[in-house]
């Protein structure tokens, strides 16, 4: 008896799905086309950087940018303060957030959806609005050339969007969970920092990435707050060395901002499993 041959099935991709493939794939390239040619520049010649036929590679790689770079006395002490600056930011944020996120979820009082809407209203303001305002009030406080000026709004815009994504997170939080901790003993500040903090760590990570990022590659407050003192400056600010309106060096603007890039990509390797998970949450939501 002849048994009937069974053809292997091929799987046959719909035409859909190519399509979104290969425009994922395009917009993939073009958004990561700048960053390529920021690298390739940082480690090419002079004479190719401005040749008047760029080519997309090189084949006499240097470091000489590199060393132009790391050779300026206050290069390093940009980025400690860029560091600072930008860790201050992301803890001080991301608690303040928490326990407001928790008062506005968890509470019932007056004015409170007046409150989340004033929240919005500040995310819609634009910064470049708020800035002579900013610099004024800074020098009323006393707190112009001071890293403090560069902290203190940072913290200030980077709460309301927080404010509002950890609130889903506090949401979908069960309020039996709160009273079940209550039963056995638990305190209110205890529950707060020992079973509600961890289940909207996730939350917490993925607004310290939009905190740390948006602190990180300032350079508007930098260059208005920070005036005379140039001990006080951040990274960004370390680009303008090697930028001359007459002879521009871009091989050391390149490298700088090769060099400023690698914290920010560290920084997504070691949170990015808590931020999939915490955008993921957020979308649920």
């Amino acid at each position: 008896m002849n048994l009937p041959l069974r053809l292997p099935r091929v799987r046959v991709r719909r035409p859909w799905r190519l399509a979104a493939e290969a425009s994922a794939l395009v917009i993939a390239v073009v958004v990561a086309f700048p960053l390529y040619w920021m690298v390739l520049s940082a480690f090419k010649p002079a004479g190719e950087i401005e040749s008047s036929e760029p080519r997309p590679w090189t084949l006499t790689p240097t470091l000489d940018s590199f060393r132009r770079v790391f050779g300026q006395q206050e290069f390093g002490r940009y980025f400690l303060n860029s560091l600072l600056v930008a860790g201050t930011v992301v803890v001080a944020s991301a608690l303040i957030a928490f326990l407001a996120a928790t008062a506005v979820t968890r509470f019932r009082f007056r004015f409170r959806t007046t409150l989340l809407i004033m929240f919005l209203v500040a995310q819609m303001v634009p910064v470049e609005a708020l800035t002579i305002p900013l610099f004024f009030l800074m020098r009323d406080f006393g707190q112009l050339n001071t890293l403090g000026s560069l902290i203190l709004p940072h913290i200030a815009f980077s709460l309301p969007f927080a404010i509002w994504m950890l609130r889903g997170f506090v949401k979908a939080v069960p309020e039996a969970l709160e009273e079940a901790a209550y039963i056995d003993g638990a305190s209110r500040a205890r529950f707060l920092w020992q079973i509600l903090f961890p289940l909207v760590f996730p939350g917490l990570v993925a607004t310290s990435v939009f905190s740390f990022i948006s602190t990180w590659n300032d350079f508007l407050f930098a260059k208005s707050f920070i005036i005379s003192d140039t001990s006080q400056s951040t990274l960004p600010m370390a680009l303008l060395v090697f930028y001359k309106p007459d002879d521009p060096d871009w091989g050391g603007v390149m490298a700088a901002s090769t060099v400023m890039t690698i914290p920010v990509l560290v920084f997504f390797v070691l949170v990015q499993r808590r931020l999939v998970s915490g955008l993921g949450g957020a979308v649920k939501d």
